[in-house]
Parts: C-alpha cells; structure tokens; sequence
C-alpha cells in the first residue's frame, strides 16, 4: 500500500527531527491522531527516510493510529512494513495480536501467537494478556479462563492486575459471578493483590445478581484489608440497595463516602433521583436534585429524564412538562427517552391528541422514534378507541424497518382483542413465524381470554391444548383465565382439576384466582362449592376483593338462621 500515490505525501524527504516534533506534538495533545490521513502522511514519509526508522519509531506511529480503532488499518500498515523488509519485534506483534482481536479475529491472534514462537521471542505478559482479552470479547470466557489456568500451571508468566481484571470482569460478564468471587479470592492469597478495580468489578456484578448483602460484606472486607473505595465502588452499592427498596441504607451509604472523603458524582445522584421516582417520591427526588446543584454538579438529561418520568408515572404530566421546560432553559437537549416518559404519561391520562403531537414533533427535531415509542402510541391509540390508527402505525414502524419486539405485539394483540378484533388477532397469530411469538405464553393468555370474552369458548379450550402441547408452562394469569372459561361453562370439575394441576406443577395460584373462582361459582349458584374456595382462600391468606365480598353478603340469611356463609363474614371481619 503507497499512501504517496494516494495524494497523502505533500513533504516527501522530511528531516528525522523534524518528523519526531510533529509526531510528539500529534501523540502529546491528543489520545492518538484526530484525522487518520495525519498518521498515513507521517507513515509515508517514515517510507521514504534513508535508511527507514527502526521498527521501534514505527511503534510509536503507529500506537496513536491503535488509539483511534482504527484496527484494519493498522495491520495494513504491518503489512507494509513488513514488505520492505524491515524486522518487526514483540511489541509490534504485540500490538497486531490486539487488533485481530478487536475485529473478533481471535484465531489470527493465536496465530501469531505460534509466529513469535517460531521467531525465538518468548511471548511476554502483555501478549497473553491481549490473547485472553480477545477470548473475553469473543464471548469465549471458559476458553480464556483455560489459557489463565495453564499460564498459571505451567509458570508461563506472573499474571498482573490487568490480567486477572480481564478474566474477573470477563467471568462477571458471562454470568459467573462467584467463579469471579471465587479468583478474586486466589488472587487474595497470591503475590499479587487486588486492588480496587478487581474489588469494583466484583461487588458491582453481585449487587447485579441481587446479592446486595453479599456485596456489602466484600465491601466491608475490602476495607479492611487497607483497599480504599472510590466513587464507582460506592455507586454499585447503592444502585444495588436502591434496587431493592433500600434508600436508607443508600442514604446512609452517601453519608459514609462523603466521611471517607469521596465525592459524589453526578451519577451518584441520579441513582437516587431515579431511584425516589420510581418509588413515587418525586419530591425526595426534586431534593436530591437541589442538593446537586447546591454542591455544584449540574443535572444532566439523565436527571431530567428520571423526574420527568416519576412525575407521569404519579399522573402529573403537567408538571413533567414543567420539568422539560427547565431542561430546555439550562441548554440540555432532550433525547428520545425524555419524550417517550412524555408519551406514556399522556397516553395513559388518555390525552392521546398531546401524546400525537409530540410524536410528530419527536421527528421534526430530527430524533427517531424507537420501538418503545411506537409501543406507547399504539397502546395509546388502542385505548382512545383508535384501533385503525394503531394498527396503520403498526405497519408503518415495519415499512420503516423498526422491527417490533414482543411487548409491542402483546400490546397490538390486547389492543386488538379489546376493541373487539378476536378473529383478526387470531388470523395475525397463525400468521406469525417467529418462535418466539409462537411460543408466548402471554400472547396465548390474551387469546384465550379474548376467545372467552367473545363467546368462542371451545376456541380458548383448543388454544390452551395446544400451548401445553408445546410444552410451554402456562402462567398464573394463564391458568386464571383458563379456569374461568371452565366455570363460565359450567366444567367446575375441571376448573378444580385444573387449579390442583397447575400446583402440582410448580404455578402457585394467587388473590386473583380464587377470586375469579369464587364469583363464578356465586353466579351459578354454587354456594357449597364457593364457601370450600372461600375458606381454602382465606386459610392461605388470601382475602375476597370489593366484588367477592358484596357477592358473600347478599347470600347471608337473615339473623338467627344458620349460615355458614355468615361465620366465614365474621372470620374475615374479626
């Protein structure tokens, strides 16, 4: 490859010196070069100098070419160099290595890997090291945690923090947190200690895996062994408490960093904000925000968005406006997740007329609406009564290529069935080749209510058949719904066989069940049948709802006739 016939060599003989300012400068002021013709032009003139730089003033060109990714381009120029027959070193291969695996091209790294052998260097740390990296983006965890393991057996080399990051966060990755928790214990009892990257990596992947108590106590552990925690270590904390429910003990964890001189960042604080919202604590949330901007920070659209959408999950959209309104006043710009929070908050106080205009306004600010927009909108429109609407959108997104997930059909079929469209859903549902709308449980639970709700009981029956013949686990709200079209058609028996059965199979039933049950069997005038369910119900702790329960009390007889039914009213009252 001659990047001087291409038109990148304006200045063919440059004087060494002069060359090695002009590359200091490009590496000193920038993480590598801003435009990649800068770093072809200085190869090129490398090409030209008599005789040509060793392969060591190649490196240093060609590292600040690695920092920009561009990968290919950088084996090119190995290539290029190794054509005119200058000898390459480790530290070149080194670097090759990292970028056929970068381009998920870990076959070539090894490849490489037997060339050094071949040409007497003996690979060094770093090359083990970018060899398991690469198997790690592979997503070839076992195979690199196999190569750690020999590197280890075989004393090949002593691995380093990068090293045993690489596989620690590599196994966290994958799932395997406790094979992670696990190293960093061996790592523990070595020569080489961890520090608080590997701690971090570690703590952050069990808070993730809802082993929060777990996390607190490597943390505590941790810090006993003279390791300080910083920022990140305390965000994965409370992140981890928060997700559970646990601001106090979040709100304390923010207390103690601040004492152990850490300071909160930015993030820090929208795990909190976001945290209130989500609990409903907008208030708590706008004071968290306060704190921000009293200690300096600035709200960034992540804030904003958290507000935004803790006010339209409370219903005040208004105020969610308010909120977008300040944002806009401090420069921040809004992305599609801000105005999807909008969209929802309009959509489900049916103001579907706001909703639509935003959407328009989405694409006129040059922002693409994604799945969870035309999700919101479709719902929107199937709940203000616009079936059409939603179904033109429905096929809009797939003309545009945005291919629709599975929450966006199980709302385009409970749309559909509720506006009285069971024939057409079913048509749609035959119609469908992807296994895993085929094989949705839930999919088949809004059939199957539909068909019920619609008069086409043998319909649901059929449905139902054919999910367990799939060997698919109905759920509790399948089995509900199932249960119903027994009663409604008058099977109890095999509404009670079915609710025995689905215990037997691990579906426990809940409130909703027993309910459904019991006013079935009310307005056939199954007393008996309806007290057993009742007293099984509140046995296992379960309560009538309104429904049920002004349905019990216009069966009680008058005072001083027996009931049975009376004494189950004074159970529940007492």
């Amino acid at each position: 490859m001659n990047y001087t016939r291409l038109g990148l060599l304006h200045n063919p003989i440059a004087s060494a010196s002069h060359f090695n300012q002009r590359l200091l400068l490009s590496l000193k002021h920038t993480r590598g070069f801003t435009k990649l013709d800068d770093a072809l032009q200085l190869f090129d003139e490398m090409l030209q100098r008599q005789p040509p730089p060793n392969i060591i003033e190649f490196n240093k060109l060609i590292t600040g070419i690695v920092k920009i990714k561009q990968y290919s381009t950088t084996l090119s120029l190995y290539k290029q160099i190794k054509l005119m027959g200058i000898p390459t070193d480790l530290y070149a291969m080194n670097i090759s290595i990292n970028c056929h695996c970068r381009l998920d091209q870990v076959a070539y790294g090894f490849a490489l890997l037997a060339t050094i052998f071949k040409q007497g260097h003996p690979p060094d740390l770093a090359t083990y090291s970018t060899l398991i990296n690469g198997l790690v983006l592979a997503d070839r965890v076992f195979e690199a945690v196999e190569l750690f393991k020999k590197l280890l057996r075989d004393k090949l080399c002593e691995p380093n923090h990068i090293m045993y990051g690489t596989v620690i966060n590599g196994l966290c990755k994958a799932g395997h947190t406790i094979k992670a928790f696990e190293l960093l214990r061996y790592m523990e009892s070595g020569s080489c200690k961890p520090d608080v990257v590997q701690y971090n990596t570690v703590i952050d992947s069990l808070c993730k895996d809802r082993m929060v108590d777990n996390a607190l106590q490597l943390f505590t552990k941790m810090t006993e062994k003279g390791v300080l925690a910083n920022v990140i270590t305390y965000n994965s904390l409370i992140q981890g408490l928060c997700n559970f429910g646990r601001e106090t003990e979040a709100a304390k964890m923010l207390r103690d960093m601040e004492e152990e001189g850490v300071s909160p960042g930015v993030d820090t604080f929208n795990i909190l904000v976001n945290s209130c919202c989500k609990q409903g604590s907008v208030k708590d949330a706008q004071l968290a925000v306060e704190t921000m901007i009293r200690r300096g920070l600035h709200p960034d659209v992540i804030t904003y968005n958290a507000l935004i959408d803790g006010y339209c999950l409370r219903g005040e959209v208004d105020e969610a406006g308010k909120v977008l309104n300040g944002m806009l006043e401090t420069n921040l710009v809004p992305d599609i997740v801000t105005y999807n929070s909008l969209i929802n908050g309009y959509c489900k106080k049916k103001q579907i007329d706001k909703a639509r205009h935003l959407f328009q306004e989405i694409q006129h600010k040059g922002l693409t609406p994604n799945v969870i927009t035309c999700s919101t909108m479709i719902q929107g429109m199937f709940q203000s009564r616009n079936p059409a609407a939603a179904r033109e959108l429905f096929n809009k997104m797939q003309a545009k290529g945005l291919a629709p997930d599975i929450c966006t059909y199980r709302i385009l079929f409970h749309g559909m069935c509720k506006n009285s469209q069971c024939s057409d859903a079913l048509v749609l549902f035959r119609s469908l080749v992807s296994k895993e709308l085929t094989e949705d449980v839930d999919l088949y639970t809004i059939l199957i209510d539909s068909c019920s709700k619609c008069g086409k009981p043998n319909v649901a029956m059929d449905l139902f058949d054919e999910l367990c013949l799939k060997g698919l686990k109905p759920n509790v709200r399948t089995y509900t719904v199932m249960i119903s079209v027994y009663c409604q058609g008058g099977l109890f028996g095999k509404a009670n066989d079915l609710l025995r059965k689905m215990e037997d199979n691990g579906c426990l039933p809940d409130s909703v069940m027993y309910n459904v049950i019991v006013q079935e069997l009310l307005k056939k005038s199954k007393c008996q049948e309806a007290e057993d369910f009742l007293e099984e119900m509140i046995n296992r702790g379960f309560m009538p709802d309104s429904t049920t329960f002004t349905m019990v009390l216009h069966l009680i007889p008058n005072v001083g006739k027996e009931s049975r039914m009376r004494t189950i009213v004074q159970k529940l009252t007492a």
